[in-house]
């Protein structure tokens, strides 16, 4: 007998053999990502295997946590470079940011170039806790420092969950949505699944990232998606070449 439910595909089938990763922490020893160039070395076979053609790798900066300099991050990316290389690793790869958005990331904005995606498109995420009480400000001051905000995984932000009118807000005010792969798998949790599945079903992501830190995020792409909103979900992944290179 045949079955009417059509199975769903596994997360890694989805990347084709050429998506563009925007956000990843590959870069050894600078954030929370991966711990060594062994790592890293491991980390970047993975995402060749897995249909990644190109990554940009976007460290933390945060003041008070990761208070990592653009000329520090470069200067890893380089070191990285080398390491790969001398193992026949070419994947292509570039270096820019994820800038956490409190009262310290003004200074950042109006005191040197950000790291960016590409041309002026930056990546920026928040606390998990809570919005900062000057988000809007924030977000109008950037664009007018001649910057594009691309949010960081909309969707874990517990607190939007039971005010899902603030997703309207930040899209209206000039925010872009990256969605974390990975939510579409459960990895967070169901709660982050749900409002994954609401945010695609309203068409609010513009890009998606991989976000990956360690073996664990890369082994979770062999899980099938948990979302039914397949077709908006590539589209996503499809807007990615955007930022080839």
């Amino acid at each position: 007998m045949l079955s009417f439910f059509k199975s769903k595909p596994y997360l890694k089938d989805l990347l084709s053999g050429d998506f563009i990763d925007i956000h990843s922490h590959l870069l050894p020893g600078i954030d929370d990502g991966a711990r060594s160039i062994q790592d890293t070395i491991r980390l970047v076979r993975a995402f060749k295997e897995l249909g990644i053609s190109q990554f940009i790798t976007t460290p933390h900066i945060s003041h008070y946590i990761w208070n990592n300099s653009p000329e520090a991050v470069i200067t890893k990316h380089k070191e990285t470079q080398i390491s790969l290389n001398a193992q026949n690793i070419t994947m292509p790869f570039r270096p820019a940011a994820e800038y956490f958005m409190d009262d310290w990331f003004e200074n950042h904005f109006k005191s040197e170039k950000l790291l960016t995606l590409k041309d002026n498109y930056v990546l920026v995420e928040m606390s998990y806790m809570n919005a900062p009480v000057q988000l809007y400000k924030i977000l109008f001051d950037i664009q007018i420092a001649g910057y594009i905000p691309v949010l960081a995984h909309p969707e874990r932000y517990l607190f939007y969950h039971k005010n899902l009118i603030e997703y309207d807000r930040l899209k209206k005010a000039g925010c872009l949505f990256q969605l974390n792969l990975l939510s579409t798998v459960g990895y967070y949790g169901s709660r982050i699944t749900k409002i994954t599945e609401y945010l695609l079903k309203k068409g609010m992501y513009d890009f998606a990232g991989t976000d990956v830190h360690h073996r664990k995020h890369i082994a979770s792409f062999n899980e099938k998606i948990k979302i039914n909103s397949i077709d908006s979900m590539k589209e996503v992944i499809k807007n990615n070449q955007f930022f080839k290179f």
